[in-house]
């Protein structure tokens, strides 16, 4: 059976809505933030030497990295659900946004995390107003542009469908799930901006499987 060793508010609640739109049977190990760092505790090493959440084990096998983890899910056990036909032009857009969603699009969205944190992390009264500047014209003039071209380009891609991938949900929409909860809290994507972006992460929200991978996974609030 597969375990999913699954990290509050992280990527992992992906693999836990997979699993559940496939209804597939798992177990799950949960591990807790530091509440001062953040940062995921030490026991996840014990299971991938980089201790970072989502990694899951199934029959002495251990997947991490979201996009892995999906891919190995979808080949091994979803026979052919929530995924486009092969070698179609279904399936090369459905690959581009398997690697889009962490290769293109959640760099800025980290960035952004990081360059808030140093605007309010504490630090000698004399540097803060420096690095509070240093912060604020990375995000103006770097960060943010970039967030919102990314944003808009996305917004055009549902123009004339409900799902990235044609008018059903697949893999892919699991994946970009994340990068656009991220961009709803700190990304600058909202309803006035981005409508039928903020319909796509309402329909998402409204799935019983996403549901139900909340009810089990437990705290998902991104900052």
């Amino acid at each position: 059976m597969i375990t999913v060793h699954h990290l509050n508010n992280s990527r992992s609640q992906r693999i836990l809505w997979l699993l559940e739109e496939l209804g597939l049977p798992y177990e799950i190990k949960h591990y807790q933030r530091d509440r001062k760092t953040m940062l995921a505790p030490a026991s996840l090493r014990a299971v991938h030497p980089l201790g970072k959440s989502p990694v899951i084990t199934d029959d002495g096998v251990t997947v991490a990295e979201t996009g892995a983890i999906i891919e190995y899910i979808v080949d091994r056990y979803a026979d052919g659900r929530l995924t486009p036909e092969k070698n179609s032009a279904d399936w090369l857009k459905y690959r581009y946004y398997m690697h889009y969603a962490e290769g293109s699009l959640m760099p800025f969205l980290v960035m952004k995390l990081v360059f808030n944190k140093i605007e309010t992390s504490p630090m000698p009264f004399f540097v803060k107003p420096i690095a509070k500047q240093i912060a604020k014209k990375a995000k103006q003039s770097f960060i943010q542009p970039n967030l919102d071209t990314h944003l808009k380009f996305l917004e055009s891609e549902l123009k004339n469908t409900e799902w990235f991938v044609g008018n059903e949900l697949t893999a892919a929409d699991i994946q970009m799930s994340f990068p656009l909860e991220a961009a709803t809290a700190r990304g600058g994507l909202t309803a006035s901006s981005h409508p039928k972006l903020k319909a796509y992460i309402e329909r998402i929200h409204a799935r019983p499987a996403y549901q139900r991978a909340l009810e089990k996974g437990g705290e998902f609030k991104l900052g």
